[in-house]
Parts: C-alpha cells; structure tokens; sequence
C-alpha cells in the first residue's frame, strides 16, 4: 500500500491511499476528499493519508476490514505504532533509533506521531459515522469528557465556561509526550548563518522571519503590496493560490512591524535589485537563475537554501531549521518584556497555549522570586 500524490486543476494537488491491487481505497478517499471541502491544507490532508496508511496496513497485517475495528482491537493499534519503523530520515527530536532496515538506520515514530495517528483514526470513524455509511459503529478510539483536565491551571478554557460544548476531553488510547522547550538561537549562532548565506534574496527571508517572527509559509507568500516600507511593517495575510501549494497555517491575518534591524532594508535591497523584474507574479521571494527563474520560491527551495547555509555556518543539526527563526524571535521578545498577550498577537497564535512554551524559557517572574531567594537566605 502507499500514498500517491495527485495533480488536479492547476498547481492544486490531493493525494489518495491505493491499495495492493493500484486502486484507491473508496472509503479514504471520501475522508480525504470531506477534508479538501472543509479547506484544510495539503500538509494537514496529506498527514491524514499517510496517518491512515498505517492504519490500514495494521489492519492487513491482522486480516480485519475497517469495519471489523473494535475499541479492544485500539490496543494492539497502539502496540503496532510504537513499533512500526520508517526507513525515512529523523526530522524532529522526537524520533527514537530503530533498528536498521536493509542495512540502513531506521527510526521509530515519535509518541506525537503515534497520537497524531490516533486521533488521525478516530477522527475517519467519526466521518464513516456522519455521512451514515454501512459498517459504521462508535468509534473504537474513545474520546470520553475529563473534568480533572479542566481544572489544569494553564489550559486553555471556553470562553463560556462550564456552559460551553467545548468540554474538555481525553482519549483513552493515548501515549505520554514530553512537552519539549523551543530551542533557540543563540547571538552566535545566528550571526553565523547570516555570514553564511550567498544572496540577498536568501538574507532578506531569513532576517524577516528572524525580525518578524513569520512562519514560513508566511514569508514565502508575502506579495509586493504586503509592504508597507514607510510605515515599517509587512502584513500577513492567508491566501491560498500560491503556484507552489504554500500556505499560511494560521488564518488569523496581522501586521507585523519592523521597527528595528536591518530585514527591510535588506527586502528592499532585494526587491530592487536582485528580484526577477521581468516577472509578472505579485511574489516577494522568487526563483532567481536557471530555467525556472522568476517562478514562486517554494517550501523545498526554502529548506535547501537554509540547510546549505546551516552547514557552511557549521550549525546544522536536526533541530536546526527555518522555523527555528520564530522561535528565536519569539524568545527575545519574551525575554525581553513583551506580555504574553502582546507576544500571542504578534505572532498569530489562535490559543494561548501555543504562547506559553514560549515563557517557560526564561520567566522573568520566576526569576525574579529566584533572585529574591536569594537575597533573603544570605
């Protein structure tokens, strides 16, 4: 079984499980196909697949159909994710070391992607269960209401309270996930990468999501009109007709201001003098030689430029990506006394709680008590 990618109108792609005879699986497709109308991203609709090809390829390990899928039967799910090995390289922290897979290092997926592909499963038969199809039963991957986890100070809460729908819950086949740190750049580290990089087009996209905090679908679909040069400011906004399948993950539209260092004169520096001017596209970031020159810079050639210069900087490591830029911006924010609502806006979160990580690096209230401390003991 696999995962095959599919052009559809355009530059628009889906994807679909075929299964061993090369024909898509009907009732996947119908899933995938309800979450496209629903407008999730590709990225989202393309984890979903690969998620359920596990799934699938654990029922034909044990001969059962979809339907045969009981609540009981979730634990030898369970026990078949935490021991499924990929071939593919590490990309996070997360995944732990395998065994090796013809002689070549393989890894276990991560407890995050196990969950992920629980709840990519329970969320199937909550769809099978809706549209009404025959076979349908509950769903084997229970999600029961947990009242203790509302009272878990740092949680999120509705904003109507214990009158809301929006009960929190707690599945009942899960795996325990370590609530990692960001980790940052240092001043070194970053100074580095900037000494690496070749070109003014690869400066300019660093610096903003290192100054502004975008993500990096953000600053890929930047257009020309989204900045505002006197005013020192770029605005996000969600789009989805990149070339290049880029989006935005949130949709929560900002402006951004860039009030200090040097990333607009860079992107003006850019814009003006090394940017395709025979393009007719509205893009910021665009491809600058070979035949495809003046075509959308996309998420690969974002990777690439930043790995090559990851590693000329001497700073490649698994952890080290361009993301890594929001979280350096973020942290230096923090660190340096914007309020955690001031800092949520600033960077787009929908919750709160995608914030908060970021003050558990360095909290200065704690800090504070700590020096207190010690002050008081001497």
């Amino acid at each position: 079984m696999r995962v095959q990618r599919v052009v559809c109108a355009g530059t628009k792609t889906s994807v679909r499980l075929i299964d061993e005879d090369g024909l898509p699986v009907a009732v996947v497709a119908e899933f995938l196909a309800h979450l496209d109308a629903r407008d999730c991203s590709p990225n989202t609709v393309r984890a979903y697949a690969y998620d359920l090809l596990h799934f699938w390829r654990f029922l034909q390990e044990q001969g059962w159909g979809w339907q045969d899928f009981t609540a009981p039967r979730a634990l030898a799910l369970l026990g078949y994710l935490r021991a499924v090995v990929s071939a593919a390289p590490a990309q996070r922290l997360g995944l732990s070391v395998a065994a090796s897979v013809e002689g070549r290092a393989a890894r276990r997926l991560s407890p995050a992607s196990v969950n992920r592909a629980l709840a990519a499963v329970s969320s199937f038969y909550e769809f099978v269960i809706l549209s009404g199809r025959e076979g349908a039963g509950g769903n084997p991957i229970e999600r029961r209401p947990d009242p203790a986890l509302a009272r878990v100070s740092e949680r999120r809460r509705p904003a109507l309270g214990s009158s809301s729908r929006q009960q929190p819950v707690r599945r009942s086949v899960r795996v325990k996930t370590v609530e990692r740190l960001p980790r940052p750049l240092s001043v070194e580290q970053v100074e580095a990468l900037l000494a690496a990089v070749r070109s003014l087009r690869d400066r300019a996209l660093l610096l903003l999501m290192l100054e502004g905090g975008l993500r990096p679908g953000e600053a890929l679909g930047l257009w020309l009109d989204d900045i505002a040069y006197g005013r020192r400011r770029v605005v996000v906004r969600h789009r989805d007709d990149h070339p290049a399948g880029v989006r935005s993950k949130s949709r929560i539209e900002r402006v951004v201001d860039l009030h200090e260092g040097p990333a607009l004169a860079a992107l003006s520096a850019y814009v003006m003098g090394k940017r395709p001017a025979e393009t007719e596209s509205p893009l910021v970031f665009l491809i600058e030689a070979g035949r495809r020159r003046g075509q959308p810079l996309a998420y690969e050639g974002l990777a690439r430029l930043f790995a090559r210069a990851a590693q000329r900087a001497g700073i490649r490591q698994v952890w080290v990506t361009p993301h890594t830029l929001r979280h350096t911006h973020a942290t230096r924010m923090w660190e340096g006394g914007m309020r955690e609502l001031a800092l949520q806006r600033r960077l787009g979160h929908a919750s709160p709680d995608s914030t908060r990580r970021y003050t558990r690096v360095s909290d200065p209230v704690v800090l504070a008590e700590y020096r207190r401390a010690l002050g008081g003991s001497e």
